[in-house]
């Protein structure tokens, strides 16, 4: 469905102004992707204190940015909103730990959204990832193109760095993916892991690499760790998924027709619907243009399918009552 009224072209609301918020905004600048930041924050002080020093890099930059903090009545015009609010996870904690937090933290943003008449793309960071996506695409009443959350993207970009020093190829040139649940749960297809355009365990081969097959259940441990020992050692991650939302937000922009694995509501594909998982999708200028149901094998299938069983139990248990858009 197209956007019917019209909107701000290039203008973000980021909720929440810490440090992921901040660096989301960083990158945006950086990118030159938008003219005007509107960050939201119960926190108003800490947000002005954010404006300021970003402000300084503007100036800095020499370009004219506008930055600011606003209210929920800025949501009206705005191309975007960037949801990066709720607590941080903490060492130890999986993603689905912070459901709670994050909930209490929802109910105070969704209401007033809805009620500023915003009908643009919202990009929700928040975790737990999955579940947080399928709540603002049922309260949101926005077609799910529109509503969409990073999903297994940054889990992505870390399978491609880890296979790249494996490999000893430029993670740009290694096309892989992450499906499912952004947390524990998640898989990699690896029947679907290229280099170039020549699959990896053909490109092994030609290249004498030493063995031919690669301990993905070993690929699939360093991904899932990455996370937390960003978080162990640091107390939060923000650069890695800042960009990925830069990216993002950059294929919208420029109608790229990029495909990128992000968390969308399912309306069938997998056999699945009802919940917001990880998926291959084309993205487009109008946000989420086409879900791509890839062939898996039949190992992937049954790893989908638990995957989605572990994000449905949770969304059960926040939102019984609600039914989802049809």
């Amino acid at each position: 469905m197209p956007i019917e009224k019209p909107y701000q072209t290039r203008k973000v609301v980021i909720i929440g102004a810490g440090r992921v918020g901040s660096h989301v905004a960083l990158c945006l600048m950086f990118r030159h992707l938008v003219n005007e930041i509107v960050f939201l924050d119960v926190n108003r002080e800490a947000a002005e204190a954010q404006v300021m020093d970003l402000e300084d890099l503007a100036s800095g930059m020499g370009d004219s940015f506008t930055i600011r903090v606003g209210d929920y009545a800025d949501c009206a015009d705005a191309h975007f909103i960037v949801l990066t609010a709720g607590r941080s996870r903490r060492p130890g904690e999986t993603r689905l730990d912070m459901l709670g937090g994050t909930m209490k933290v929802l109910e105070g943003i969704v209401g007033p959204v809805r009620d500023s008449g915003f009908n643009g793309i919202v990009l929700s960071v928040s975790n737990p990832a999955d579940i947080v996506t399928e709540y603002l695409y049922r309260n949101l009443g926005l077609p799910r193109e529109h509503v969409f959350g990073t999903g297994t993207a940054l889990d992505s970009v870390r399978l491609r760095r880890i296979l790249s020093g494996i490999i000893d190829v430029d993670a740009k040139q290694i096309q892989a993916f992450c499906m499912g649940e952004h947390g524990d749960s998640s898989f990699i297809p690896t029947s679907h892991v290229t280099v170039g355009s020549i699959t990896l365990r053909e490109y092994l081969a030609m290249n004498h690499h030493s063995g031919t097959n690669i301990d993905f259940d070993e690929v699939k441990r360093m991904v899932k760790e990455s996370g937390s020992k960003i978080v162990g050692g640091k107390g939060c991650t923000e650069f890695g998924i800042a960009s990925v939302v830069a990216e993002i937000i950059t294929a919208i922009l420029h109608n790229e027709k990029r495909m990128l694995p992000l968390s969308v509501h399912l309306e069938g594909e997998y056999g699945e619907s009802g919940i917001s998982a990880g998926t291959p999708c084309i993205v487009g200028s109008n946000g989420i243009d086409a879900v791509l149901e890839i062939d898996l094998s039949y190992d992937e299938r049954r790893a989908m399918r638990n995957s989605c069983s572990i994000i449905r139990g949770y969304v059960d248990q926040v939102m019984p009552e609600v039914p989802a858009q049809e």
